[in-house]
């Protein structure tokens, strides 16, 4: 017998659920890292334009999508026009790729969480702790394992039980832990030059690299084309005012990337000796930042303890909607029941996960296309699968079911005041940016240019 498909107890819980799946570790880390590269201040004006029109056009589309069908990503385009049922399958793809390298990252955090927590964060900052951790064949794979389990145990408890009641409470906390690191951070007298690099747009600085920097940050930070909010709007109830909702997930999750650059941009140029603020990824997080937070003295060791429980919530949000996607495929389309779904997708998740962990030890000799293993499947996932995902997607509401099918959607609770703006980049603008950030990743990714 099929489950009842659960849903969000109303407008605040499923806010607080996209929110927790858009703001992650592409808020936390890579946010900071690109705003530093593209020129600070200009970077952050061109994300909120962009987030407020092009964002904000995905987004509306594809939380609408789920709403109005009562399906995940699998089965939402083949109800609405059964010929267009691959962009499900392929859309599905994504988080099932994604999740599993996701959580080794999060273990990664779990593990640094508990350094700093037991006062070892000097260690934590010496040369070599980060690849000689990485580099263990046992170690990653139980940090990988325990976060895995940690999001298994919220998502098995269902929607409004599970993922609901837990947006509810990492929100706010995360929140209230940046702004108080954020808060100690911009009010050291070092800080001044790099609030004013934050803050101050350069617009000498600015490039077309600005922009399509931009625009691919928005598809981390924002959880787009992985089949997510799709999933979310499929619990999302008709009562809810649905561009109300998506406008509060917009400032959520901008104020959470802005704040974030408020927490390290400044306190790398304060207290950096060692810590590049231009290192990405890894390189940012778990070699830089250590080292900020020696050099701090004797707050140090709490504002570090405070960032990677921060991190550890924003990954764990956004694991959380990850396995709760695939779990809702998996029972949309296999009809399986919740704990099964969950016990199935954490035990391959493990499995799947475990070489992406390995890659940087024992299998780091394996290195498909020249990356590491985990590098290919985040190339896979975020710089081909989810732009080809966005584009076919802005066709299939643009020219194949119409936009009014969406607005109509929208328009259940009231007027859509950004209807124009809508269709516009939705069918215009949207894929045109889209088609840029595909070219642009894969010929980044591949060496072929530089960005």
């Amino acid at each position: 017998m099929k489950e009842k498909r659960g849903s969000f107890s109303g407008r605040i819980g499923f806010v607080l659920a996209a929110a927790g799946s858009a703001v992650g570790l592409g808020n936390i880390w890579r946010f900071p890292y690109l705003t530093a590269k593209y020129g600070g201040g200009i970077f952050l004006l061109v994300y909120l334009i962009l987030a407020v029109t092009f964002g904000f056009a995905l987004m509306i589309g594809e939380i609408a999508l789920g709403r109005k069908t009562g399906k995940s990503a699998i089965e939402a385009f083949s109800s609405l026009n059964p010929r267009w049922g691959f962009l499900g399958k392929l859309a599905s793809v994504v988080p099932v790729i994604i999740f599993p390298y996701y959580c080794v990252i999060g273990g990664w955090v779990l593990k640094y969480t508990g350094v700093f927590l037991t006062g070892n964060g000097q260690a934590a900052a010496g040369e070599g702790f980060f690849k000689n951790f990485t580099s263990q064949p046992v170690e990653p794979v139980i940090w990988l394992s325990v976060f895995i389990i940690a999001t298994a145990v919220i998502v098995i408890f269902g929607v409004e039980k599970g993922v609901e009641k837990a947006s509810k409470v990492l929100m706010p906390v995360l929140a209230v832990l940046a702004v108080g690191v954020a808060a100690f951070v911009v009010l050291q007298p070092e800080a001044k030059e790099g609030l004013k690099f934050y803050l101050m747009p350069d617009f000498s600085s600015f490039s077309p690299l600005t922009v399509l920097a931009a625009m691919g940050q928005l598809f981390y930070s924002m959880s787009l084309a992985m089949g997510i909010m799709i999933t979310y709007g499929s619990y999302m109830k008709k009562d809810v005012k649905l561009e109300a909702s998506v406008k509060q997930i917009e400032v959520f999750d901008f104020s959470i990337a802005f704040i974030a650059g408020l927490m390290i941009i400044p306190a790398v140029f304060a207290y950096g000796n060692g810590g590049d603020i231009n290192a990405s990824g890894p390189g940012l997080m778990f070699d830089a930042l250590p080292k900020v937070f020696s050099n701090m003295g004797g707050f140090g060791s709490v504002i570090g303890s405070v960032f990677f429980i921060l991190v550890l919530f924003a990954a764990l949000t956004s694991s959380i909607s990850l396995m709760e996607t695939i779990v809702s495929i998996l029972q949309d389309k296999l009809r399986w029941n919740r704990k099964l779904s969950c016990l199935i997708v954490a035990l391959l998740a493990i499995a799947i996960g475990i070489p992406s962990s390995l890659g940087f030890g024992l299998w780091q000799g394996v290195q498909p296309l020249g990356m590491s293993i985990l590098d290919f499947f985040d190339f896979i996932s975020n710089s081909v699968l989810m732009p080809v995902v966005a584009f076919l997607t802005c066709l299939f509401i643009g020219y194949v079911i119409k936009p009014e099918t969406i607005d109509e959607e929208i328009e259940l609770n009231g007027p859509f005041r950004r209807k124009k703006l809508f269709r516009i980049f939705i069918r215009y603008v949207a894929p045109v940016f889209i088609i840029a950030i595909l070219l642009s990743s894969i010929a980044s990714s591949l060496g072929w240019i530089k960005i």
